[in-house]
């Protein structure tokens, strides 16, 4: 666009207050909003209109600091119409430390900032499930279901466990782990415990500076629906040291998602290793007998003392008509509980793999990898894992006659199990254990499971 004079800068702009002319006066001090005004570069940016008249910057005024000033006194009459200041620079001043809450951020923004790992749990919305959806008559200690999430069970009654899509409504959320009692147990013995287990490396926990003068608060929190009401336990332990501390909640309402905060004071006694080691647990205590809950809750960080852990948890084994959810699961640095941060679902299954991955679609006569003959009865496979794993894995499969077969293009060969020759955290190498004969050495063949139980997994649990 044309224009005439100085090339005008091009950007924001702002229209100053209006100024009142004194008699026999040059000099003004330009405000904007009542505050004294200093935020241009040079005198270009300004338009200066005097008795309806465009002035010329320099000629007609100049400006220093927050004071305009005109090449001559101004007199009664005189009206300075506006003055309008443009420019790419307007300062609109710093906000103070923390004086900016994501309630003032747009939404895009949130997620961008918000979007940084600070959950220190895994899995806590509780969508990934490569063991599978539900899981009946559990009476041991052992992963089930959901990823990350250890049942811990110590003689304390019989229950299903399954993935639900039972959720708080409005949430974000899809999918919840729910605990069913189906036998009950309404008088533990003093042994007896019940317990949801979550775990990390402390290659991962170092910026919480636990040891040190500076250690981090945690802040825990959660959603929980269950239809036995009354105080429940959530336990931080530290593996390294033998160090915990134990904070109640309490479930108001029955058969209502609520959504529950504890916070954990930072530890400044025992440092976590640096390696990839377990050095934290959380426990989500269910029940737990005299052994656990006789003592005075341990609300502050000191050595493990058992009768400390669990004092006033109800007992959910006590009725066949209990049950209880969890999701949302999220401990984060500091006192105070911010959204649960929502991860891509790739991300979140890789997290997930890091500790265990399957290989199994749950279709009959589906193959596994492919191997090559090495004699007429052994195979071999070299798996590439898609994701390193915390540490070389062990093999978790199934336990049955010949569920698995080797297929070479001149017949199928049954086995009933694996073996190991070699594993890093890149890759296994898989062999069949038991012989088989008649395969033809060198030939290029596959592993297959022979019915929809058939899987092979690698296990780098903590």
């Amino acid at each position: 666009m044309a224009y005439i004079g100085k090339t005008p800068v091009l950007g924001n702009f702002v229209k100053l207050d209006a100024i009142s002319v004194v008699d026999g006066q040059a000099a003004y001090t330009m405000q904007n909003g009542g505050v004294n005004f200093t935020s241009y570069d040079n005198v270009n940016q300004f338009l200066v209109s005097l008795n309806g008249i465009l002035q010329s910057p320099t000629d007609s005024f100049t400006v220093s600091g927050s004071t305009l000033t005109f090449a001559s006194n101004l007199s009664t009459g005189d009206v300075i119409d506006f003055v309008m200041v443009l420019g790419n620079t307007l300062d609109v001043g710093t906000p103070s430390d923390n004086t900016v809450s994501l309630a003032k951020i747009n939404d895009t923004a949130k997620t961008f900032f918000t979007r940084d790992f600070r959950n220190i749990i895994i899995n806590g919305d509780m969508s990934i499930a490569q063991r599978g959806t539900s899981q009946a008559s559990i009476t041991s200690s052992g992963y089930y279901t959901v990823d990350r999430f250890k049942t811990s069970i110590d003689n304390l009654g019989t229950w299903t466990q399954s993935q639900s899509t039972d959720v708080p409504s409005g949430q974000g959320f899809a999918k919840s782990l729910k605990m069913d009692c189906t036998t009950a147990d309404a008088s533990p013995a003093a042994g007896d415990s019940l317990f949801l287990d979550t775990k990390f490396e402390g290659q991962n926990l170092q910026y919480l500076k636990k040891g040190t003068s500076s250690a981090e608060s945690l802040a825990c929190s959660f959603w929980v629906k269950t239809n036995k009401t009354g105080t429940y336990i959530v336990e931080l332990y530290d593996q390294d040291n033998n160090r915990s501390i134990s904070k109640s909640y309490t479930v108001s309402s029955a058969d209502t998602w609520e959504k529950k905060t504890v916070t954990f004071a930072g530890d400044t006694t025992g440092a976590f290793d640096n390696d990839n080691a377990k050095s934290l647990n959380v426990f989500f205590w269910l029940a737990g007998g005299t052994n656990f809950t006789s003592g005075t809750l341990a609300t502050s960080w000191g050595t493990l003392t058992n009768a400390n852990r669990a004092v006033g948890q109800v007992n959910l084994a006590d009725s066949t008509a209990n049950e209880w959810y969890i999701t949302g699961v999220q401990l984060e640095a500091g006192t105070t509980a911010s959204d649960f941060e929502f991860l891509p679902v790739d991300v979140n299954e890789r997290r997930c793999l890091r500790y265990y991955q399957v290989f199994n679609d749950n279709s009959d006569i589906e193959p596994l990898c492919m191997s090559q003959n090495e004699t007429t009865q052994y195979a071999r496979a070299v798996v590439r894992l898609p994701v390193n794993m915390r540490s070389a894995p062990s093999l978790d499969q199934v336990t049955s006659s010949n569920v698995y077969a080797i297929v070479d293009g001149t017949g199928t060969y049954t086995f009933d199990s694996f073996s190991v020759s070699r594993a890093t955290v890149r890759q296994v190498r898989l062999l069949n254990a038991d012989t088989v004969s008649g395969m033809t050495a060198g030939n290029a063949s596959r592993f297959e499971g022979q019915n929809s139980t058939s899987y092979v997994a690698f296990d780098a649990e903590l």
